[in-house]
């Protein structure tokens, strides 16, 4: 993976005319470049911090190359940059092409009988092949134009090299439902099928309870 010093000066010509897809009271996280790639900052949040030897802008880009060496689709990092405020890195990457699944469930004629023997099909072998990813949620499952599944935002994950075990599958997926929760989508999504076919149980009592 290549990696380059980036000055203020070709920060500034490289970000000229971007769009700003996420923010935060520190600035800019996001960065949509005029070509189309991503430009995505990280801050180490503690002078002391095993992000010194190993920012996180390295772990997302080691993250996308496991998880294409699994046959899983995600984004395509080019570049990875150190920042003259070292607190900061920051990679460029081009996105995975698609439509995340929470933007397709806004579309009125969507139904998630359509998708939901697919995202079992897939969820299930992100848990067979031991990839933890904490942020699994409708928003960072992307729909491709091949009609196939895959990941974006992935910077908090791991791997485990085995299938994951049973707790983790259900904490898993206790994230993918408070998810559902935050955005309102608990009454849509069949969730007690989702969890039942992917653990064999049925889901907490506080869980999403949609059929």
């Amino acid at each position: 993976m290549h990696v380059s010093q980036l000055c203020q000066r070709d920060l500034q010509l490289l970000t000229n005319n971007a769009v700003v897809l996420e923010a935060d009271g520190l600035g800019p996280k996001v960065l949509q470049l005029e070509n189309g790639h991503f430009l995505k900052f990280f801050r180490r949040k503690r002078w002391l911090s095993s992000a010194l030897l190993r920012p996180y802008s390295r772990r997302f880009a080691d993250n996308a190359e496991r998880l294409q060496a699994l046959g899983i689709a995600t984004l395509t990092v080019h570049t990875l940059y150190e920042l003259p405020d070292t607190s900061l890195s920051a990679v460029l990457y081009a996105p995975l092409p698609g439509t995340s699944l929470t933007q397709l469930a806004m579309l009125p004629e969507f139904s998630w009988a359509q998708i939901l023997p697919e995202l079992i099909q897939f969820v299930r072998g992100l848990h067979v092949k031991g990839v933890y990813f904490r942020s699994l949620h409708l928003g960072n499952i992307v729909l491709t134009p091949e009609g196939s599944l895959g990941l974006i935002d992935i910077a908090d994950m791991r791997f485990l090299g085995k299938p994951l075990p049973n707790h983790m599958v259900r904490r898993n997926l206790a994230h993918f439902s408070r998810y559902l929760q935050r955005e309102k989508l608990q009454n849509e999504f069949p969730f007690s099928r989702f969890y039942k076919v992917l653990t064999g149980s049925e889901p907490p009592s506080d869980s999403n309870k949609s059929a």
